[in-house]
């Protein structure tokens, strides 16, 4: 594969995440007491959910939140696994961990937010070139969220080899987005207008060093002959 095809796969992740800034979402939040909120998330962080209702923006814990539905109509080139056979991606949020029965108090040196279990999203991450190299996560990252990405499978890349999401290292590849890394690879990227292309392998555990849509991909300089899918598993931590 050329330089050119390469730097397009680059550009193909900017495009992808210009159209969704261009989106207004129609975002599905299903709270523990029953109300269903729909609107647009607008942000994430210190366990807040923020949501635009028209004019007005509600705050939400995370712990009040049972699930968000997004509307992947509004998400051009979305692979997220749905969970409910539309065409919606469905994130669970999880349980605040209920208090010991002898100790009706949180422990003092852990915060209730402590307590909240990270996001979690499953994907399923094309190993062709369908999308450009890049499955888009359904996730928007904010700076500083903490975030543990782990996948399963194994995908073919063409002509009788296959690899892992730990790739193959005695593979070569001059044309792959990480040079040192095993060819085959899971990757990642955050945002648009970034090459800062994160290697994560079987798993791997890294804080946001910037806000952008999480995208994911192949190590791989051609992928025209790939096929296959991994199964990769994301979670997200509430606390920035």
């Amino acid at each position: 594969m050329s330089f050119k095809s390469n730097l397009f796969r680059v550009v193909g992740a900017a495009c992808l995440v210009f159209s969704i800034s261009a989106v207004t979402f129609a975002d599905t939040i299903r709270l523990k007491d029953g109300s269903i909120i729909k609107g647009k998330i607008v942000s994430f962080g210190n366990g807040k959910f923020v949501v635009a209702v028209g004019s007005r923006q509600l705050n939400f814990s995370a712990n009040e939140v049972e699930s968000i539905t997004f509307d992947t109509d509004s998400m051009p080139s979305s692979n997220a696994q749905t969970s409910n056979g539309n065409n919606s991606t469905v994130i669970t949020v999880g349980k605040t961990s209920a208090p010991q029965t002898s100790s009706p108090r949180v422990n003092a040196e852990q915060s209730p937010s402590a307590l909240v279990k990270p996001v979690e999203l499953n994907v399923k991450v094309l190993a062709d070139n369908t999308t450009n190299g890049w499955t888009n996560s359904g996730w928007v990252v904010r700076k500083g969220q903490r975030i543990r990405i782990s996948g399963a499978g194994r995908v073919s890349l063409g002509g009788g080899r296959f690899a892992t999401p730990g790739g193959v290292a005695s593979l070569p590849d001059a044309e792959k987005l990480k040079k040192d890394e095993p060819t085959g690879g899971l990757i990642a990227v955050i945002g648009d207008n970034n090459n800062d292309f994160i290697f994560v392998g079987d798993s791997k555990e890294f804080v946001a060093t910037r806000d952008g849509a999480l995208f994911l991909g192949i190590n791989e300089g051609n992928l025209n002959d790939n096929s296959g899918v991994f199964d990769v598993k994301i979670e997200i931590s509430p606390e920035s």
